[in-house]
């Protein structure tokens, strides 16, 4: 791996596309033994989670269902504060075992703010899923059930991740350099 530009920022090599295969791996092997004889639904929140949640999801073995749900609170390299939800969920979680798929929690108030209204429809179970987890950035405590790295409080792209729209399609993760 070799530093990489985008937009107008470096970043230097953070994790491969192997390490970060395998957790994905160990982290789909948990949820399918954590989830046998049940049929789990995963919201996988886009834009971010996309790459997590395709190779998350081909790992799993069990019967279950997979949505998307699209919210945001990141503008550039810094939270705008205000969570938005550009795409609503459409099935009912009314008993269901749910599982939150996230490409990262820094901050936690994305979470935060969404939770309640899962909450809200009564699922038997909700529990969340996250390749990446910044403990140092949390402001907003969640427990966070299935967590594949933590990593320090620096701004990270690729697999998925990106600033300004942009880096999302790199096979590896960068941390600012």
């Amino acid at each position: 791996m070799e530093k990489v530009r985008v937009k107008d920022k470096e970043f230097g090599p953070y994790l491969t596309e192997a390490v970060i295969a395998a957790k994905v791996k160990e982290l789909a092997d948990a949820l399918n033994r954590d989830y046998a004889g049940k049929k789990p639904l995963f919201i996988a929140i886009l834009n971010g989670s996309f790459m997590f949640a395709s190779d998350l999801f081909k790992q799993i073995n069990i019967d279950a269902e997979i949505s998307f749900i699209k919210l945001a609170s990141y503008k550039g390299m810094k939270s705008s504060g205000n969570v938005i939800t550009a795409i609503g969920l459409e099935q009912d979680l009314y008993a269901r075992d749910v599982i939150i798929v996230e490409d990262i929690v820094d901050t936690g108030k994305t979470l935060h703010h969404f939770l309640p209204q899962l909450q809200h429809q009564q699922p038997a179970s909700l529990r969340i899923a996250a390749l990446l987890h910044k403990p140092e950035a949390t402001q907003f405590p969640l427990q966070i059930d299935y967590v594949g790295f933590a990593i320090p409080n620096k701004f990270v792209v690729g697999y998925g991740l990106d600033y300004d729209g942009l880096g999302r399609n790199l096979k590896e993760i960068y941390q600012l350099a």
